[in-house]
């Protein structure tokens, strides 16, 4: 059961492509699918010390969650978190937009609200203007803008390929954080945007995708996840996380490592952007990111009948993807109404949180 909405184009769609350069020509990887795998991610972080003796950080490295979170006082705790990609689209304009996006809604997915944000800037001054360069910080702040949050500065360098984001620190009561170590056996997954944007922005940069998929798509995640902040503060989700470049395999793996906790998944109930997200699987157009998310999750996933495209969506790289909240019975009609009158693109129940066994995910039909 989901409800999935047309998200709204951004006015300044491709009508404002500053140049005839495709910027995703000059990318090796796109969008969160550069991301190193989980597992040499996991190897990385047990060579270094695990952060002991500070009360104050609520929320570390260990978790794997979305951002970090520092304690100020009994009300008030800071969220940091950072992210920055090559180009996943054309447009310089989008690119920022989706960049500061993708950025940005990390703090949201900690139920906090972000207060300020500095720019990330690697390009290759050869061959990129100052002209491209601006527009792309211009899409930027846009979305920095509409989630009022201010950005005070950043900083640049030379670099073979270009990179833009944000490191975005926000605000949130200690209290009413989501975090991805509360999720409990009865909770309900709820999905908040629709996937596929893996597969679609690997179509688009082949060519293969439909001028409707191509707006569709660039909608979708230039859509911050403002929502995670309001339910938050009602109290009425504990535990949540961003759905990005590992997938939503991945990052709900690591929820039921943090948590203690495995999850049952309905793959039939799982909703693709569109039907073309589906030919597109079935025309093989699987972005790399994808693929290792897929063979990551073979050891954790008990896949059960799911079909080889249900498991291709499950896995998909998302860049600037939606929330998967966790949501006690409960709280289900209160939340699923606020993400409607909050237009979120998808209020889709993919399946539950139950007690932990041996692999940490199930598909249940």
């Amino acid at each position: 059961m989901f409800d999935v909405q047309t998200a709204r184009p951004l006015k300044s769609n491709i009508k404002r492509q500053t140049s005839n350069i495709q910027l995703t020509s000059l990318s090796s990887c796109a969008g969160c699918a550069a991301k190193l795998s989980q597992a040499i991610l996991r190897e990385v972080l047990r060579q270094l010390p695990p952060i002991d003796g500070n009360r104050n950080v609520l929320v570390g490295s260990s978790t794997g969650d979305d951002a970090g979170v520092y304690r100020l006082d009994r009300h008030r705790a800071l969220v940091q978190t950072v992210d920055f990609f090559t180009p996943i689209v054309d447009d310089p304009f989008s690119y920022g937009a989706i960049a500061a996006t993708n950025a940005i809604s990390d703090v949201f997915a900690m139920g906090g609200r972000p207060l300020t944000a500095l720019n990330i800037v690697g390009i290759p001054e050869k061959t990129l203007s100052p002209k491209i360069v601006a527009e792309i910080l211009r899409g930027g702040l846009s979305k920095a803008t509409e989630a009022h949050c201010a950005v005070v500065g950043g900083h640049t360098i030379r670099a073979p390929e270009p990179i833009y984001g944000m490191s975005v620190t926000g605000i949130v009561d200690p209290t009413r954080m989501m975090t991805n170590a509360k999720a409990l056996p009865g909770d309900l997954l709820v999905l908040t945007k629709p996937l596929g944007t893996g597969i679609a922005t690997t179509a688009i940069k082949r060519g293969l995708a439909s001028r409707t998929l191509e707006k569709k798509v660039i909608a979708l995640m230039s859509t911050i996840n403002s929502v995670g902040a309001e339910l938050a503060e009602r109290g009425w989700v504990r535990a949540a996380t961003d759905i990005t470049g590992f997938g939503v395999m991945g990052h709900l793996s690591s929820m039921c490592r943090a948590s203690n906790v495995s999850a049952d998944i309905d793959p039939t109930s799982v909703p693709p952007i569109s039907q073309e997200i589906v030919d597109l699987i079935a025309r093989d157009c699987v972005p790399g990111g994808t693929q290792q998310n897929l063979a990551g999750a073979n050891s954790v996933v008990d896949w059960g009948a799911a079909t080889d495209a249900q498991k291709i969506l499950l896995a998909d790289a998302q860049t600037s993807g939606g929330l998967l909240l966790c949501v006690a019975q409960k709280n289900l009609t209160k939340v699923l109404r606020l993400l409607r009158k909050a237009g979120a693109p998808s209020a889709a129940i993919v399946g539950r949180i139950v007690p932990r066994r041996k692999k940490l995910i199930c598909m249940t039909k």
